[in-house]
């Protein structure tokens, strides 16, 4: 077994992980390893930098499915112990003509961008390494004010929230959606935003969990807006680079100056994620 550190990056054979992963490889004193649901767009992606002279590792890794997050771990702590940095990019989103009616939009997003990140979490958080560093990629919609309703506001901010209640607000969200009441619950009217609000509330959470941790693994969790990114998710209107989308992500995964429990900007701005205006 090898006590290298290992730094893992979740859907990362194209956009913004593909440049996280890059920039790790880079700069990261250890292993990186390039995931991806599908093997051969990871095997390929993995050859390209391989071309630019970067060794990335790769393993399979579909957030959607607890057994393949399982397999992934257990070939983690096989070969390597454990893990140093996370950085959970996966996630998806719908267009804006997209012809999905929105109860779908809203059950599909919540499942990829909430429940499975929190799934990952849950299977590899036991196997972080002391000083580990975990990064949420999330996003400007992810700010508390992209949320209309006062009262949500406050149960996605309370200082108490636990897990289960953030999940129990997310599921409310999509039985709402289902039933067409999403605006007159205060919700909005985008899948997306709930989402990303979702996994920055998550993070603060996470952030309070691994303070009060026995024995204390001075664990660090912050989330981060990338940018307005080129990628197949903006349908590439963003007007940053991929390489310029993974500037936040690596910052918080490399230098982070000891925050902990953050929402940050890709400019690398801690950013107050109770403010009343998103910046």
């Amino acid at each position: 077994m090898s006590l290298e550190k290992i730094a893992v990056v979740t859907g990362s054979n194209k956009g913004i992980g593909y440049a996280i992963v890059k920039g790790l490889c880079e700069r990261f004193n250890g292993k990186v390893y390039l995931t991806a649901r599908d093997v051969s767009r990871g095997e390929e992606a993995v050859k390209k930098l391989n071309h630019l002279g970067l060794q990335p590792l790769f393993h399979q890794l579909d957030i959607n499915d607890q057994e393949s997050i399982i397999k992934f771990k257990d070939h983690i702590v096989k070969e390597h112990g454990g893990i140093d940095i996370l950085v959970n990019n996966a996630a998806i989103a719908f267009k804006s003509d997209s012809p999905e009616p929105f109860e779908k939009q809203a059950e599909e997003t919540i499942a990829v961008n909430y429940f499975s990140l929190l799934r990952v979490c849950n299977t590899l958080f036991p196997i972080l390494r002391e000083n580990a560093r975990v990064v949420n990629v999330s996003s400007s919609a992810g700010h508390l004010s992209r949320i209309p309703s006062e009262d949500l506001r406050k149960k996605l901010s309370d200082a108490s929230l636990t897990t289960d209640n953030l999940s129990k607000l997310m599921e409310k969200f999509v039985s709402d959606a289902k039933m067409g009441k999403h605006q007159d619950e205060g919700w909005g009217n985008s899948a997306y935003v709930v989402s990303k609000v979702g996994c920055s509330a998550l993070t603060i959470i996470q952030q309070r969990q691994f303070d009060n941790e026995k024995p204390f693994r001075n664990i660090s969790a912050n989330s981060v807006h990338p940018g307005y990114v080129d990628t197949d998710m903006t349908s590439h209107k963003g007007p940053l680079t991929i390489e310029e989308g993974a500037v936040g992500p690596l910052y918080l995964s490399l230098d982070n100056h000891g925050l902990k429990g953050k929402y940050v900007w890709c400019d690398k701005r801690e950013v107050d994620w109770y403010g009343k205006i998103t910046p």
